[in-house]
């Protein structure tokens, strides 16, 4: 699978993710294989250095947006501050297998996963990235 991206929008996440040393998050939006935009969301999560979880607000406010013609939730982003851009396994716990973007930010380096599986055993294939 290869999904288009902006180099100002991937060099956005990577300032967002530079500028903190916990986990930063944010949602994915476009359309099915070209992320066209995101939206930064709080890291909500009780330990913000090594867990992510989004703000709801942000994301009940981005599916409301979807459903009134906006654009679509391709997935979210996050950091790995200090650590890889592999899915850890607490990513694995938390992902459910239903096609979404998973694009992760560590050592400076960004790396996009799709979760795919069954519901109870979800898992993580590489994607890559097409940047213009």
């Amino acid at each position: 699978m290869k999904v288009r991206i902006s180099r100002g929008i991937l060099e956005q996440i990577m300032s967002e993710a530079a500028a903190d040393p916990h986990e930063v998050c944010g949602l994915l939006l476009g359309e099915a294989g070209r992320i066209a935009e995101i939206r930064p969301a709080a890291n909500v999560a009780p330990d913000p250095a090594r867990h992510f979880e989004l703000d709801p607000a942000v994301l009940i406010a981005a599916h409301r947006a979807a459903r009134a013609g906006g654009p679509q939730i391709l997935g979210h982003y996050h950091s790995h501050p200090g650590g890889v851009p592999v899915p850890s396994a607490t990513d694995a716990a938390c992902a459910v297998a239903d096609g979404s973007l998973w694009l992760i930010v560590g050592g400076g380096v960004t790396r996009l996963w799709v979760s795919t599986g069954r519901q109870e055993n979800a898992r993580f294939v590489e994607a890559s990235l097409d940047i213009l």
